[in-house]
């Protein structure tokens, strides 16, 4: 049995405490604590995205006629945007509730279907590489000729320092796409462990246009800031 990750009201709190991190706001989609909240509650990052949104209404909209959001999560916005401390306490509370957060308990017997949390993860055991590295490298890997695709070019070094990892994991997910590329021809291709993952990643994003790729690679740097 599958489970749809649903969003409770119980977990305004911990959206409102993310909400009102300084500088408060709505913060970027791929950010980490976005993310790291979103893998916690099994709910994709951009749904919290549109939760924070409204968040934000209640903010603009607060003491007019035409306020947008709820008159419950105006209240629960009021109460604890003067009382953090309150804040902190209830969220520490539902944090230390029983299965709260670990799918093996609080949804013991029912089968949880992960899709955007695989993203965020290592490929296996053999690499640090992620999903969504593999989408920066991509983009990187269209502003670069083969000759450059090695690990004392600035452009690898520097991503690999975003990313936080070797330039030679960079290195070797370029030499997989190259090996996905139709436009190479097929005595440069050396098969490598990431080819199949490679080839997932540029089945989605290789086709979309470079513009929409970079401004996908470049939001996705926020998850390493």
């Amino acid at each position: 049995m599958g489970r749809q990750s649903l969003w409770h009201d119980d977990y305004w709190p911990l959206l409102i405490q993310l909400y009102l991190r300084k500088p408060v706001g709505i913060k970027p989609l791929y950010s980490r604590a976005v993310i790291d909240l979103a893998i916690e509650l099994h709910i994709h990052p951009q749904y919290l995205y549109r939760m924070m949104q409204k968040l934000e209404e209640i903010e603009e909209f607060e003491g007019s006629k035409d306020l947008r959001g709820s008159r419950v999560l105006s209240g629960l916005m009021e109460r604890y945007a003067k009382n953090l401390r309150k804040l902190a306490k209830k969220v520490e509370k539902l944090r230390g509730m029983s299965g709260f957060g670990s799918a093996d308990i609080f949804y013991e017997g029912v089968e949880v279907n992960e899709s955007f949390e695989k993203d965020f993860r290592p490929l296996d055991d053999s690499t640090v590489l992620t999903p969504v590295m593999l989408v920066m490298v991509l983009d990187l890997y269209f502003r670069l000729t083969p000759q450059t695709m090695v690990t004392d070019t600035p452009e690898v070094i520097e991503l690999a320092k975003v990313m936080q990892i070797d330039a030679s994991d960079v290195v070797a997910a370029l030499a997989a796409f190259r090996n996905c590329d139709p436009c190479l021809a097929h005595k440069q291709k050396i098969p490598t462990q990431l080819d199949a993952h490679c080839l997932r990643i540029w089945q989605v994003h290789a086709n979309e246009g470079q513009e929409k790729l970079s401004a996908l690679a470049q939001q996705l740097k926020e998850y390493f800031s």
